[in-house]
């Protein structure tokens, strides 16, 4: 892991939210307000050299349209297990999810039991004749949405939502290249036909004495950026660098937003991927959408270069998005386990010092 950095004398620092985790407003950025993107690239890199986590503020998506996301994912995990089974995951992991009936890889890596959560995926939506449906190709395939007559709504209220989040997170990946001192369209290419995926969860309550389960078992992300939007039952907690598991205050119209492993593989691990954990021990059902921005498909992932130099050479090959994703599947899904994805010594994942996440 690289040596962490503060900010210089001339940076704001952020507020820290439970005194650790940083709290960053774009919306003078988003505005194009002078000055305002070289800060707020600031305090990225300070959040991700730190810490791996920052809330973010100011982020311009509507509290209504939120509200309408959750509420969404609740309307689907009520419908009947009939009609959820009927849009059981694929190989693309697009559809339906249920409670696994064993841990997959990481879990059992850990101890732990499976996940108690289910879960339904989306992707971008296509239609038949896109070429990328016609040719099968992974991870690029239709939705399985729930009929209209069964969720009236529900497909245009998801895609709108979608669409608003990749919007926002098409801007961002500027700051992320400036925190970086690239230029700050330098990640534009890689992200014009983005990866995304929405996951709609639901949590029941679990023993909060059973220290073997968990509603999400301790893990990092795969990709580029992961945006949780504000919820209003917690149970997200973050392992912090010094071995410390805190529990993710909720901070109103804030989105909490996390890097993964391919942001720290890019980054030569000078940016964090942070463990973290879902435990809902809240009293009550909890509903979570988390949203999923990762690169183009065929993104090569080589070191960047202002994350190498003489004393400090790349660590990792360089290898296509896609074939890390469909890797990173298989170790974590039950339902992907059978689909044949590169090995291991083919895609030498970093250290993910799995002792430290139970």
């Amino acid at each position: 892991m690289l040596q962490a950095t503060t900010p210089s004398a001339t940076t704001v620092l952020p507020t820290m939210i439970g005194g650790e985790i940083p709290l960053i407003d774009v919306s003078g950025f988003l505005a194009g307000r002078p000055g305002a993107a070289e800060l707020a690239a600031a305090q990225l890199r300070f959040a991700f050299e730190n810490v791996g986590f920052y809330y973010l503020a100011g982020h311009g998506v509507p509290q209504a349209l939120i509200d309408i996301a959750y509420a969404e994912a609740a309307r689907f995990h009520a419908q009947p297990i009939e009609q959820k089974l009927a849009l059981k995951v694929d190989e693309h992991n697009i559809g339906y999810m249920p409670i696994a009936r064993t841990p997959p890889p990481n879990a059992a890596a850990q101890g732990k039991k499976p996940s108690q959560n289910e879960a339904y995926f989306l992707r971008r939506d296509r239609s038949p004749d896109d070429p990328d449906v016609v040719s099968g190709r992974r991870f690029h395939a239709m939705n399985k949405w729930p009929k209209e007559s069964d969720l009236p709504g529900f497909r245009q209220n998801m895609v709108t939502y979608m669409t608003t989040l990749e919007a926002l997170c098409k801007k961002l990946v500027g700051l992320y290249a400036l925190a970086l001192d690239l230029p700050e369209t330098f990640f534009d290419e890689h992200f014009r036909d983005p990866h995304m995926i929405q996951r709609m969860s639901r949590y029941p309550l679990i023993d909060g004495a059973d220290d073997s389960i968990a509603s999400l078992v301790p893990h990092t992300d795969s990709g580029f950026m992961t945006l949780l939007p504000p919820n209003k039952v917690q149970g997200l907690s973050i392992l912090l660098p010094d071995g410390r598991w805190m529990d993710a205050p909720g901070v109103p119209d804030a989105f909490v937003v996390n890097g993964g492993d391919i942001l720290h593989r890019w980054t030569n691990e000078r940016f964090l991927s942070t463990p973290h954990r879902v435990r809902n021990v809240s009293g009550e059902t909890r509903y979570a959408v988390p949203f999923f921005f990762d690169p183009n498909h065929d993104t090569v992932i080589e070191c960047l270069p202002t994350c190498q130099s003489a004393d400090r050479p790349a660590k990792y090959p360089p290898l296509k998005f896609g074939d890390y994703a469909l890797w990173f599947s298989a170790q974590r899904y039950e339902h992907m386990q059978k689909v044949k994805a590169p090995d291991e010594a083919a895609i030498a994942p970093g250290e993910r010092a799995t002792a430290r996440w139970k």
